[in-house]
């Protein structure tokens, strides 16, 4: 059973950080491109970061580049995301997400919290 659990969301100032994590279990980890989403009240769920496996290439959200960085731990089955510099705008949920080299392998996290506000 695939299994991707995130942590590390809370409440933070503007201008502060938060760094999330998504550990994963039931699949052979370095083989499955993983990607941060986010999805704000009233707003679609829109892709924040991306990294391939087994981790050579990134890419990034307009909004988010110079701020945020993805990276990942394969002997950890973990991918992290730390944020820097946060907006009120950044405020959402965050999902992980899975992808692997078939369609149908593709699995997301419960997601977790991030709220920017004074």
């Amino acid at each position: 059973q695939v299994q991707l659990v995130e942590s590390g969301g809370g409440l933070v100032q503007p201008g502060g950080s938060l760094r999330l994590s998504c550990t994963a279990s039931g699949l052979p980890f370095r083989r499955y491109a993983m990607s941060w989403y986010r999805q704000a009240p009233g707003k679609e769920r829109e892709l924040v970061a991306a990294i391939t496996s087994p981790g050579g290439s990134t890419n990034y959200a307009d909004s988010v580049k110079g701020r945020f960085t993805i990276s990942r731990d394969n002997a950890k089955n973990t991918v992290y995301m730390q944020m820097n510099s946060l907006r009120p705008e950044d405020t959402a949920v965050y999902y992980c997400k899975a992808q692997g080299a078939l369609s149908y392998q593709n699995y997301w996290g419960q997601g977790t919290q991030v709220t920017v506000s004074s």
